[in-house]
């Protein structure tokens, strides 16, 4: 039956308790332990089967309970100090202030993702992708930064995974009550809800808007599930990563577009907008529509000043995991954006692709992205190094090792993973402020004076929680499908609290190798089972596969057998629904963490982080973020960084050295124990965890590596290019115009190189070239020397570039450039001369992809003479 009326009804709370609505509906509470057991103490059965969401606790408490609690002076004090504590907060966030004195007026950046992974009661995130951008918001609060988020609120969320009785993953979508969520609708000046439009093809959707506020941070989340939509256009916000193609691109439409009419409507004009992935890509294609209607820009100016503003994060290591579209779905939905920009179809549909001759290739959500940004970045140096040759062709003629696809290694929110009990230790020995002290502080210093005892009791304590909280999970777990009193039994005594446990969580696909330590039957059950020496092993294994994933739901069964089949249940545990709670257990409470990819298909993997913030040792093939930690400290690597053609023998040489290093390496430094039972040598190994990984990679570094390389510097540009109604703007977009236009005329006619062909080490020579400029002049170019060792293939890799100096022209007009150098370095060492686009209020010389290199076979080289004077 349909109301005919609807009321939001909110918790009824004593004034004096009144403080905790408003700690309940500031995310800072999450990564604030002491907040937490305020609402723990509050209620600990309700804050449990709350999942831990204090709104819901203060919506269906009893009254009888809030009226007690009025009368307790020492949980009101324990609120006082956790209002304090919050208004503390929001107040003294200072690092933006110290380090960007003199922004831009209303400096502000947007943070588009398709999900965020903030806190457990807030389910609208599917894995790592999410949480890292829940992390970023975080410590852009810590840090001070005026970044707003903008994202979609799903009603179903991402699913709840639960094992039928034969280890088969089962999905379950329980509906989200954002009522009773840390959230709000915003609202307009007359107080009706805040609603933005979209238009689809034969129809406008509309959305409304829900604000969650992280610390200082406003996450701005759009709903579609509301009247007048129709059923399926409710659906676009149903379910995360859910239905088919047509789905997809109408929850990244509203993403982008929908996104970027949301901020307008809040009235923000965001300074920078950084696209985490290329879900949110189809922004561009609305701000260039803003651009050119309410601005009157022409296309190619509404493209450059909006690609001056914009930022793309790539976290794909496959062309795979990429976003296309086909063509023809593409124009159907968004065709009339091509109108407005005055555009044939294929011109459109060339925005995303890289080869734009090819008129059948798919529309790719990253190309777009790429085209239309001005920083690009991914998440680990290795994960650069890849992307650099998966998006290498859209920079023609540059080499690989210069594409700019810079590297900004992720992070994780310390607040967020490390123990309660683990930050009490860190806030004794090392200070309040280690959570955000950079690398090199000396703070750090002071991690090895942590007695060893106290950490190490502090450890198992952690190892204990986790064993309990497996335990519970299981049985809850088993007694909601209706298990047998000895399925029941066997879950109270899986684990043992004493016994080494490797930890194994993340997404189940196939590539991260989830059963790789299964690869040899009977040596991993020797070593589960000790061999009869009674130093035993066991696995705590958690993770979703996606549901259409079927070799990924194979992988979870065949765990589940393998278990039971080898009467190992107590030993090796797959623990259903990881979610945010029980990836805190983990990293916390294991004593190793587990990490077996396909190298280099890891683009960086945080659970390793969170882990290693907690003192565990990583035990992980070098990918990701792994490859460039100081691995043999902090762990084990598996393997030396190879990569493999033929991967049965990758899975043969890597469960090997998985199986040598557990036999020989981790099982006995953790079972050497003193007198005191403390293993001395495996707890410097987790302080050299905690020294060498907490502060390198820690969101504190990486928000401010975005903010110090894409944020101020974005901002500049866009400041600086719309001002005078987008002046300098445009005159940028006719620069590139014509540049475009003359490039072919430009063109190297003879280089004049004082040497002959042998050299000694630092014998100086000069080189000079004569260049034909056309109609650019040379304040449009840089010519620069590229220098290196010639490789076995006759080519310069790595190379180094120096600029020439301009130097007038000769007697046949030609620009002439010269340079004095030597080689620091013998061997048959080769040098080329490359011509590059220059402008003031270009972020980079590579901005306009185009490079022009001298040709061995067409250009004159004149060895062994000295160079040709210029003439004025």
């Amino acid at each position: 039956m349909r109301p005919i009326r609807t009321f939001n009804v909110t918790p009824a709370l004593p004034q004096r308790l009144e403080a905790l609505r408003t700690l309940a509906y500031n995310l800072h509470w999450d990564w604030d332990v002491e907040t937490v057991d305020l609402f723990r103490r509050l209620d600990s059965d309700l804050w449990q089967s709350s999942r831990y969401n204090p709104v819901l606790m203060l919506g269906t408490i009893s009254q009888a309970r809030l009226n007690e609690i009025t009368e307790d002076e020492g949980f009101l004090a324990q609120m006082d100090r956790a209002a304090r504590r919050l208004e503390d907060y929001l107040r003294d966030r200072d690092w933006y202030k110290r380090h960007r004195p003199n922004p831009v007026p209303g400096e502000c950046y947007a943070y588009f993702s398709m999900e965020f992974g903030l806190t457990t009661c807030m389910p609208v995130y599917s894995g790592g992708l999410g949480v890292l951008a829940g992390d970023h918001l975080k410590s852009a609060s810590d840090l001070g930064l005026p970044l707003v988020a903008v994202g979609l609120l799903y009603q179903e969320g991402y699913f709840a995974q639960y094992l039928n009785a034969d280890g088969w993953q089962q999905e379950r979508y329980p509906i989200n009550d954002f009522y009773n969520m840390p959230l709000h609708p915003e609202r307009d000046a007359t107080g009706a809800e805040l609603r933005i439009e979209v238009e689809y093809p034969g129809r406008r959707v509309a959305a409304r808007v829900w604000r969650v506020q992280v610390g200082t941070v406003p996450l701005y989340l759009l709903d579609t599930n509301i009247e007048p939509n129709n059923q399926y256009d409710q659906d676009i916000c149903d379910r995360l990563y859910g239905g088919d193609i047509d789905m997809r691109i109408h929850q990244e439409i509203m993403l982008g577009i929908g996104g970027s009419r949301m901020l307008k409507a809040l009235g923000l004009a965001p300074t920078a907008y950084h696209m985490n992935e290329g879900h949110s890509a189809f922004m561009a294609l609305e701000r260039m529509r803003v651009l050119i209607e309410d601005h009157g820009l022409s296309f190619a100016e509404a493209l450059q000043v909006a690609q001056t503003s914009q930022m793309f994060t790539t976290h794909t290591p496959v062309p795979a995991g990429i976003d296309l579209f086909p063509p023809e779905k593409v124009l159907h939905y968004l065709g009339h954006y091509r109108h407005c920009f005055g555009l044939g179809d294929a011109e459109f549909l060339a925005l995303g692709r890289t080869h734009t001759g090819d008129f059948s290739a798919p529309f790719s959500m990253a190309v777009l992205a790429i085209k239309t940004a001005t920083f690009i970045n991914g998440v680990s140096k290795l994960h650069a190094e890849v992307s650099r040759e998966m998006f290498g062709e859209l920079w023609p003629g540059l080499p690989l090792s210069e594409v700019p696809i810079q590297a900004i290694t992720n992070g994780v929110h310390a607040r967020s993973c490390v123990a309660r009990s683990t930050q009490a230790l860190y806030d004794r020995y090392l200070g309040p402020n280690w959570a955000q002290a950079s690398p090199g502080a000396a703070l750090w210093e002071r991690v090895h004076t942590i007695p060893d005892d106290e950490l190490w009791r502090n450890h198992e304590q952690c190892r204990s929680h986790l064993v309990v909280t497996v335990r519970d999970r299981l049985t809850q777990g088993l007694r909601d499908r209706g298990g047998s009193a000895r399925e029941l039994t066997e879950a109270q005594e899986c684990l043992d609290p004493f016994v080494l446990t490797l930890g194994f969580a993340r997404r189940f696909a196939t590539y991260k190798r989830a059963t790789l330590f299964l690869h040899d039957l009977e040596r991993i059950r020797s070593i589960i089972t000790g061999s009869g020496c009674g130093r035993r092993v066991q696995f705590v294994i958690a993770g979703k596969a996606h549901p259409k994933d079927i070799p990924g739901k194979e992988l979870i069964r065949s765990i589940v057998h393998f278990t039971r089949d080898q009467g190992l249940s107590k030993s090796i545990v797959f623990v259903p629904n990881y979610d945010i709670h029980l990836s805190r257990d983990m990293v916390a409470g294991c004593d190793v963490w587990l990490n077996t990819p396909r190298r280099p298909r890891e683009a960086s993997g945080t659970s390793g982080m969170k882990a290693a913030m907690n003192g565990l040792p990583n035990l992980s093939v070098l990918d990701g973020w792994w490859d460039e930690a100081d691995y043999s400290r902090t762990g084990w690597p598996i393997g030396h960084g190879e990569d493999y053609e033929d991967l049965d023998y990758q899975d043969d040489v890597e469960a090997n050295a998985l199986y040598d290093i557990l036999e020989k390496e981790v099982v006995p430094l953790f079972y050497d124990r003193d007198k005191d039972e403390i293993p001395r040598g495996w707890v410097a190994k987790m302080k050299e965890a905690i020294y060498f990984n907490t502060p390198q990679f820690n969101t504190a570094r990486m928000v401010k590596d975005y903010a110090t390389q894409g944020y101020f510097a974005a901002s500049d540009r866009a400041h600086t290019l719309a001002a005078a109604d987008y002046g300098p703007g445009k005159a940028l977009s006719a620069w590139q115009t014509r540049l475009v236009d003359h490039w072919y005329e430009v063109r190297f006619e003879e280089v004049t190189i004082s040497a002959i062909a042998d050299l000694q080490v630092n014998q100086p020579f000069t080189v000079t070239a004569a260049i034909q400029l056309g109609a650019l002049t040379p304040a449009d170019v840089q010519v620069e020397l590229y220098q290196g060792t010639v490789a076995v293939d006759g080519e310069i890799h790595a190379g180094v570039a120096v600029p020439m100096a301009h130097q007038g022209q000769d007697a046949k007009g030609r620009s002439l450039y010269g340079l004095d150098m030597e080689y620091t370095a013998s061997g048959l060492q080769g040098l080329s001369l490359r011509i590059l686009p220059q402008h003031p209020s270009l972020n980079s010389s590579y901005d306009p992809k185009l490079v022009l290199w001298a040709d061995p076979d067409s250009v004159q080289v004149i060895a062994g003479v000295a160079a040709s004077p210029a003439v004025v």
